[in-house]
């Protein structure tokens, strides 16, 4: 979909880009939109194995083992950039769905309070107990002084990439995929350029990473921050919608609060996870290198997850004005073919993960230890790994149509209700080989569990008219 200019934005009902949404076949739209989103969190992706690599090379194991230490807090400041984010751009879908330019601009405005107040609220006590967080999280004191000079950095600067995330995906719900695409692509080149030159040759380590990720930041916050004030934007901040609405902020919190409950439980999971290494290992050495382990096996784990995630977020904006809209037939057929493209991409990463553990590996200058620790943890954890696009694209289904509840229960059932119990239980059984074996059965799990919730709600909505989901 071309980002041309566009006359009277104010005019929504008038806006090709939305009307699109209405009348062109869902698979056009799927690919319009899930390409340029795929394309962004795979750039994105790929740019967070390049920095690993970059830091593997420059500071050995321990330099990756640090950056991932931090990891349990990391998620979950990423969270509140996902609460705002994916509430301000389901309400925007919506609004535009049901032809209410208005309000679609008066959540865009409100979305700035919520970024800026979460942002104070997580940050300041990070940055002051940051050693103690550390201690807690389970690193070592061969690990401690690196990631607290990576963190020292990045923590002040969490709210560009909150001013970043959030409005990117509201961009890309109003009807601009390519420009949403397009920030990703600047920003993870940046990030890659000055990790080059930062690590590699000034020698900087860890500190070069952080600041090689803050600069990126910047600029791709100055790029999606500037979209808004253009008047061609079918969304933009306007100063007579700058006032607070409280029905507004808790709409948004309402149908963030689902991605955001995922993030707060997967920052609970990567704190058990890092918290068993140093628990269960033989030697401070064994949870050093498992820490790291983790580390390389998520930036995989990641790349497959985004592309899934992007081909959900390209679905988003065509269900969610459907729904606006009152053509319920039009969300589940999008849905039904997300689930079918999402599918593909886990089995290839399973068959990846089967045929080529070592490989995997060698990229990041991993040790034999480090690769004969990678090869067996990297099997286990992908071992069902074919059943996560399907899951992932279901719970993004519901936040899509704005049902929260769900959409938190699905999450919740995977990290909370199933991962979490086996990462207590199976270590104490199978020592570290527990801790890996816990995530493919949460998987496993909460797949049957989405499965049984959208078999029930498609029977609901297809015997329900004219508004099923009202």
């Amino acid at each position: 979909m071309n980002d041309r200019e566009i006359e009277a934005p104010e005019q929504a009902e008038d806006n090709k880009r939305t009307q699109d949404l209405r009348t062109q076949p869902i698979p056009k739209l799927l690919l319009q939109y899930a390409i340029p989103a795929v394309v962004g969190t795979v750039v994105q992706a790929l740019y967070n194995i390049v920095d690993t690599i970059f830091i593997g090379q420059g500071s050995g194991e321990l330099g990756i083992a640090a950056v991932y230490i931090g990891f349990p807090l990391i998620i979950l400041l990423v969270g509140f950039s996902m609460l705002v984010g994916t509430g301000a751009s389901v309400g925007v879908s919506i609004a535009l769905g049901r032809r209410d330019s208005d309000r679609a601009d008066r959540i865009l405005s409100n979305a700035v309070y919520l970024t800026f107040g979460f942002y104070i609220l997580a940050v300041t006590p990070s940055i002051i107990f940051l050693e103690d967080l550390l201690r807690l999280i389970g690193a070592s004191d061969n690990i401690i002084p690196l990631a607290k000079d990576y963190l020292h950095i990045y923590l002040p600067a969490v709210i560009l990439s909150n001013l970043t995330y959030g409005y990117n995906n509201v961009m890309r719900a109003s009807g601009y995929p390519t420009k949403a695409m397009i920030t990703m692509i600047i920003g993870a080149v940046i990030n890659v350029v000055l990790d080059y030159f930062f690590i590699m040759h000034f020698g900087w380590g860890v500190k070069g990473a952080a600041w090689a990720t803050v600069i990126a930041m910047f600029c791709t916050m100055v790029f999606v921050q500037y979209h808004f004030f253009q008047r061609k934007s079918v969304v933009r901040f306007k100063r007579q919608n700058m006032k607070p609405s409280g029905s507004i902020l808790l709409s948004i919190i309402s149908v963030g609060i689902a991605p955001f409950a995922m993030q707060v439980a997967g920052s609970a999971v990567s704190f058990v996870l890092n918290h068993n290494f140093a628990r269960f290992a033989k030697s401070v050495a064994e949870a050093d290198l498992s820490i790291a382990t983790y580390g390389i096996i998520n930036n995989y784990t990641t790349l497959i997850a985004l592309t899934i995630i992007g081909v959900a977020q390209g679905m988003q904006p065509i269900v969610g004005y459907n729904y606006g809209a009152g053509h319920i037939e039009r969300s589940l057929s999008c849905y039904k073919l997300a689930v079918g493209v999402n599918t593909v991409i886990s089995i290839l990463g399973f068959a990846a993960a089967m045929l080529l553990p070592e490989q995997l590996f060698i990229l990041f200058n991993a040790s034999p230890e480090l690769i004969e620790i990678g090869r067996r943890a990297i099997r286990i954890v992908f071992c069902v790994f074919f059943v996560v696009g399907f899951q992932i694209t279901t719970s993004q289904l519901f936040q899509s149509l704005g049902l929260s509840r769900q959409a938190i229960f699905i999450s919740l059932t995977r990290q909370i209700i199933f991962l979490l119990p086996a990462l207590l239980i199976l270590p104490h059984f199978y020592g570290i080989d527990g801790v890996w074996y816990a995530i493919p059965l949460g998987d496993l799990l909460a797949t049957v569990v989405s499965a049984s919730m959208i078999i029930y709600y498609f029977k609901k909505w297809t015997s329900e008219q004219p508004s099923p989901l009202a």
